[in-house]
């Protein structure tokens, strides 16, 4: 089954990514029992086809913890941040492989195969990409290996979105308002796309903060969006390195989160020169660079 063709925007559906379970609630001296929904985690097996010198080659590139949905974005915007793919216009078919003995459980593995034309740097794959929801660069050799380098040229100072302080106080409601499946588990991460004009554009949500970035990247590719050089990004949790590279990777050049930066994280923000904004909640928030963006 291939999934190339423009599909309609969907909201998270929480009756996939959310497992009810039986819990004994405590208030107080009392004891309840009751029902609780819990965000579902499975791994993911991403496939990669391609022409290789010997003819078709088919490897397993990595595995990663996610919560099932928007698996071939997901499988998309990994392959995009790593440097794999440039556009849509690279792939040539995504196909969800049946993981139970008959196809009959949800897929848990999804192929990505390429154009014939994209040439594949064969040893590189052979790096560990075994990933967690906590952690999406555990398997890489060393620090040189995670500075994966845009396609896109660092901004000049007086390129990318103009976004006033009152709309960035407005963003961590928005999104809360629209996380569906956090609503129902208060368990996973999310990251959003906005216009500069603060129109929401896309929302993914996973138990991996790093995941659910992949599959808003993922979805811009596949609708031609790239680069996202007049769009804001917000991160419901920390920023991490690897969440800066990826969103430089994708040409973002605004970058607001609820929590923290890591030193790392900053460092690559000025030198990709995107504005980096955390601690954005309860009506404040801290600009780590690139504050001539907001007005």
């Amino acid at each position: 089954m291939t999934m190339l063709d423009r599909q309609p925007e969907a909201r998270p559906h929480p009756e996939e990514a959310a497992r009810p379970v039986p819990v004994r609630r405590t208030i107080g001296d009392e004891q309840i029992e009751s029902m609780d929904a819990l965000a579902v985690e499975e791994p993911l097996e991403i496939q990669l086809a391609f022409r290789g010198p010997q003819g078709l080659e088919i490897r397993n590139l990595s595995i990663t913890m996610r919560t099932p949905g928007e698996d071939p974005e997901l499988a998309v915007g990994f392959l995009f941040t790593e440097g794999i793919i440039r556009s849509r216009h690279d792939l040539a078919g995504l196909e969800a492989l049946p993981s139970g003995p008959h196809g009959t459980c949800r897929s848990n593995r999804i192929r990505v195969a390429l154009q014939e034309r994209i040439a594949v740097d064969t040893p590189s794959l052979e790096r560990n990409f075994y990933t967690t929801s906590s952690c999406g660069v555990c398997g890489k050799a060393s620090i040189q290996a995670l500075r994966t380098r845009s396609a896109f040229p660092s901004p000049s100072p007086g390129s990318g979105p103009r976004v006033p302080a009152a709309l960035l106080q407005a963003l961590p409601d928005r999104v809360r308002a629209a996380q569906a499946v956090f609503q129902a588990t208060g368990g996973l991460h999310a990251s959003a796309l906005f216009a500069a004009s603060g129109e929401l554009l896309l929302l993914r949500e996973d138990v991996g903060r790093h995941n659910a970035l992949d599959k808003v990247i993922g979805r811009a590719v596949l609708e031609g969006r790239i680069p996202l050089d007049d769009h804001l990004l917000f991160l419901s949790g920390r920023t991490s390195f690897e969440l800066v590279q990826k969103a430089s990777m994708a040409g973002l050049r605004f970058l607001a989160a609820v929590g923290a930066p890591s030193s790392l994280a900053l460092d690559l923000a000025r030198e990709a020169g995107i504005t980096l904004v955390g601690w954005l909640r309860d009506g404040r928030f801290n600009v780590y660079h690139g504050a001539w963006r907001i007005t």
